[in-house]
């Protein structure tokens, strides 16, 4: 079954760095794809934290993370990650990655765009707790 796996949150003290990966399995390959980092903490709505294009040109940053979160293909084009330094409480959230093919979201050729709606493919979800 294809799907997408993130791994890699945990709970980290406020100006920690956590890596977040997220890879393509069971017959599913991110190379290729538009993939998206998104948020969502209990009680908000899911929010786009940062997306990548297909061929890895272009990149959105949330204004929130802008500075501390770097998203990432790494060689192995399966794999995306989102390197999150300097972390803060209000990080606290399930982080979910998505992808779908990079000719249908608008993510794929605009940076002010990281839109859940967009993307088809989805794991589920990570948690990311911050706290002293």
């Amino acid at each position: 079954q294809a799907q997408v796996v993130e791994s890699g949150g945990g709970s980290v003290q406020p100006g920690e760095s956590l890596t977040l990966s997220c890879a393509g399995s069971g017959g599913l390959n991110l190379d290729g794809y538009a993939v998206g980092w998104f948020r969502q903490a209990p009680g908000k709505e899911r929010e786009g934290v940062s997306c990548l294009s297909s061929i890895d040109s272009v990149t959105y940053t949330a204004n929130s993370v802008k500075g501390r979160f770097t998203m990432s293909r790494g060689n192995d084009k399966n794999i995306v990650y989102l390197q999150m330094n300097n972390l803060k409480p209000e990080d606290t959230a399930v982080y979910y990655c998505a992808a779908d093919h990079g000719g249908d979201v608008v993510a794929d050729y605009d940076d002010t765009v990281c839109s859940a709606a967009e993307f088809g493919s989805w794991g589920q979800g990570t948690q990311v707790i911050v706290s002293a």
